[in-house]
């Protein structure tokens, strides 16, 4: 369990920490180590240490107690480092690692007494799952790492296979796989984060992530279903996260061929829009400026006219049992945190049309057979990230696009070889959170020992806008997104 992260997280300004069954404070974020003090920089932290004895229960008989009883909010008492007793909200999270089991808790400023005991239900629901999602958020840092490797070693792949090779079907397979474990992980912050994507994410051709997405869905058995592509050659640029965006089409296209039933037909389109003034379409209002749609239409049995105010809404379904009604969910949430819009049309019968617009800037980059060697590039990079399967991921990309690749599993051991006389790094890469000396605290350290040399970190954090900067890339990503953001960071390309 990648623990530190949680703390990373979960510290907004209420003390927090991480107990284990044995009644020992195993973590504390920020805020709890300004609230108790000396009172957590033991060795060993006994629950205890912090406990006040003004609460009906000894410290160590509580947890067995909680398990018992589960309330979702507790009031507690506990002594801070003036030795002074304060009463908290106390929302714990249960959870376990392995055969470990550990428990969250999360101190809320204490509150009036609640009127009724409605008021005091909402009240502890609230805490809860505030408690609840701060934890899966955390849980989904070490999904990220996972699929970021799936991803990057799988879209390696993919990029070297040709056409007919015997292989491709499986790593098609394995990507689509890796997509919807993304959408698991992603789900969170779409319906709750509801984070804006950056425009410094890199500029691309949409078209390059349809093809990929139909070439999927053609590969599969879907009957005698014809496919039409009608993209536009000169399609302008946009900013888009290369994965997201792939398992926002995924999903578009996978209810397209579910609609159809076999023998019928999908046509697939690009174009470019260009407004003078506001438009709209259906539920999409367009501000004047440059956009790029893709147009996904079948002729399939359409949505229920009655049913197509709610398409949008999470959980919401038309396909019956198995389904947890997210996909169009999901495809607005990442369209519209993309500064986007999604416009839906349908008629019961005869069909149905997702319009997807993101906004574009007016110049081009051109899909040609030469864009993989666009990719390669030559000098050090110095790789630091705390797991290892992202660093092997990392170091098979870059060394096989022509890099000398040097790898450290922490920020220790990336200063300690940044630091030697016969380095000559180019570039770091390195991962916000880790254990010890942090992404950021690297950073700083680099460039007061170089202050030329470029530096971009990459997070499983959903990162608010405001503190992206173009050095930075969101796991998780795929191998060209990797290479295209090294080709900046070293201004190789524009």
């Amino acid at each position: 369990m990648k623990s530190d992260a949680v703390f990373e997280l979960v510290d907004s300004g209420r003390p927090a920490f991480l107990v284990n069954a044995a009644g020992e404070i195993i973590l504390a974020n920020p805020s709890a180590a300004r609230f108790f003090g000396a009172a957590l920089e033991k060795e060993t932290i006994l629950f205890s240490s912090v406990w006040s004895a003004e609460n009906n229960l000894a410290a160590e008989n509580f947890l067995a107690e909680w398990e018992r009883s589960a309330a979702p909010v507790t009031p507690l008492k506990f002594r801070a480092q003036d030795d002074s007793s304060l009463t908290f909200s106390v929302a714990v999270c249960p959870f376990a690692s392995g055969e470990e089991k550990y428990f969250i808790f999360q101190l809320f400023p204490a509150v009036p007494e609640p009127k009724n005991q409605t008021a005091e239900a909402n009240l502890a629901q609230k805490q809860k799952l505030d408690c609840a999602l701060r934890l899966a958020r955390t849980v989904s840092l070490d999904f990220n790492n996972a699929l970021t490797s799936i991803l990057g070693h799988t879209s390696l792949l993919l990029s070297k296979a040709e056409p007919e090779h015997p292989w491709r079907r499986s790593l098609m397979e394995v990507e689509k796989a890796a997509a919807k474990a993304a959408e698991i992980t992603n789900e969170l912050a779409v319906f709750s984060q509801q984070e804006k994507v950056s425009r410094t994410v890199p500029a691309g051709n949409l078209n390059t992530v349809v093809n990929r997405c139909v070439e999927f869905f053609r590969n599969k058995k879907t009957g005698e279903t014809e496919w039409k592509m009608r993209l536009e050659r000169e399609l302008f640029v946009s900013r888009f996260n290369e994965a997201s965006v792939q398992q926002a089409f995924t999903k578009i296209l996978e209810n397209a061929v579910e609609s159809v039933n076999g023998s019928a037909q999908i046509v697939v389109q690009s174009h470019n829009v260009e407004l003078a003034e506001a438009s709209q379409d259906r539920n999409v209002r367009l501000a004047p400026g440059a956009y790029v749609c893709v147009e996904v239409s079948d002729n399939g049995c359409g949505i229920p006219t009655d049913m197509m105010p709610r398409i949008f809404e999470p959980f919401f379904t038309t396909k019956g049992g198995g389904h947890r009604g997210l996909g169009l969910a999901l495809v607005y949430g990442i369209v519209t945190n993309h500064g986007g819009g999604v416009a839906v049309s349908s008629q019961p019968g005869a069909g149905t049309s997702v319009r997807v617009y993101l906004p574009a800037e007016r110049r081009f980059v051109h899909e040609s057979a030469g864009a993989d060697e666009n990719l390669r590039g030559t000098g050090t990079v110095l790789v630091v990230d705390d797991e290892s399967l992202l660093l092997t991921m990392a170091e098979t990309i870059l060394t096989d696009y022509g890099y000398h690749v040097l790898t450290a599993n922490s920020g220790q051991e990336a200063i300690r070889i940044f630091s030697r006389e016969d380095a000559k790094i180019d570039l770091v890469i390195t991962d916000l959170v880790m254990p010890g000396i942090s992404g950021r605290e690297l950073v700083e350290h680099i460039k007061q020992i170089s202050p030329d040399t470029p530096v971009f970190c990459t997070s499983g954090c959903v990162l608010p806008e405001e503190q992206q900067t173009e050095m930075y890339l969101q796991k998780p990503f795929t191998s060209e997104g990797l290479l295209i953001k090294v080709k900046e960071a070293l201004g190789s390309i524009d």
